[in-house]
């Protein structure tokens, strides 16, 4: 274990490493291309930034409202006939738009009902196995201009429902 600690803490400086050393052998201006990247991330942040705003409104407006948890008791008794945990409904909602939302009602979630119980473990397992998808295809797309979207959002709502259903399954196979 400690030789795994070791190497992880090696990982990053080793790779900064092997890149500068490469770039030198290549005789890259090394700086001037770190400097051309900084100038190409900025730009990328500004491009996104009206999105990224956006959605952060969006998120807030949701969860000040009240919204989240009028869906829950309207869809909880389909959750309580399929074994979800009503709980997480509003995880898993926000789970979809905001990463960093998610995280607040895990986190409210694991206060509230501890980390060890039975919905502690199924949104642990859940936010492993799913992803923000609203928000990744909205900075990823903007970020390099794509309009049509074509297959990616239902396949990606598919993806975190095949998610979402594993990590029930795996919930009441380990800890049920």
């Amino acid at each position: 274990m400690t030789v795994l600690l070791y190497i992880s803490n090696l990982i990053i400086p080793l790779t900064f490493a092997l890149i500068i050393a490469y770039g030198y052998t290549k005789r890259v201006d090394l700086y001037e291309n770190f400097i051309v990247g900084a100038k190409d991330g900025m730009k990328t942040v500004v491009d996104i930034l009206p999105t990224l705003i956006g959605l952060m409104v969006a998120v807030g407006v949701l969860r000040a409202s009240g919204a989240l948890d009028y869906l829950s008791a309207l869809i909880s008794p389909l959750t309580v006939y399929l074994g979800y945990p009503t709980e997480a409904v509003p995880l898993t909602f926000m789970r979809l738009v905001s990463s960093s939302a998610s995280n607040g009602l895990l986190l409210d979630i694991f206060e509230k009902y501890g980390p060890d119980s039975y919905i502690g473990r199924f949104v642990s397992i859940m936010m492993s196995c799913t992803e923000t998808v609203i928000y990744t295809m909205s900075v990823y797309f903007m970020s390099v201009g794509i309009t049509k979207t074509r297959y990616t959002l239902p396949g990606a709502l598919i993806a975190n429902l095949a998610g979402i259903i594993v990590a029930l399954i795996l919930t009441n196979m380990l800890f049920a």
